[in-house]
């Protein structure tokens, strides 16, 4: 045995360590959390890989309960680490770049460096726009409702100013 083990074995354990990891999470046992968090990334960097888009959640995860105990910097690398990770697998205009965008923000102005954050925040909410714009253009009316109807976060609310401009939004 050459001391790694086989894909198949990392896979098998993470979605019972994910189960762990969110029980330990909901009854705010974030140590706990962070200490599953750990293994979790250690055997994603394995399989899918360091640079696959899994990886970055659990970066996300885990920065989520070193904030939780007050390690904002160790916390901060960690979300860097996964909007890189989602802007090269997935592209910088994709949804899921959007939402660490805003998350990473989130998180700098929850340290008080609004300046920071504010231009992540624009360039989250300018990718979800674009995003929203060409999904909604598709659909029909009816479609547009029912789409609505279940969305959280900004989307009503961009779309609502959109509407009121009554133009597309500014391209880059």
């Amino acid at each position: 045995h050459d001391g790694q083990d086989a894909p198949a074995e990392h896979l098998g354990l993470v979605e019972p360590l994910n189960a762990v990891m969110m029980i330990h999470y909901r009854q705010a046992q974030y140590a706990k959390a962070e200490e599953v968090s750990r293994r979790i990334l250690s055997i994603s960097e394995k399989t899918p890989g360091p640079d696959h888009p899994y990886v970055a959640t659990v970066l996300n995860n885990l920065a989520t309960f070193l904030q939780n105990q007050g390690s904002y910097a160790e916390a901060r690398p960690l979300l860097e680490r996964s909007l890189a990770i989602f802007a090269k697998a997935l592209g910088p205009e994709h949804p899921d770049v959007a939402v660490s965008l805003n998350y990473f923000a989130g998180f700098l102005n929850g340290q008080g460096t609004y300046a920071e954050a504010r231009p992540l925040y624009e360039q989250g909410l300018s990718i979800k726009l674009k995003h929203l714009l060409l999904t909604m253009g598709s659909m029909t009316e009816a479609e547009r409702f029912q789409y609505l109807a279940v969305q959280t976060g900004p989307e009503p609310f961009l779309l609502n100013l959109v509407a009121l401009q009554g133009s597309d939004p500014p391209m880059e």
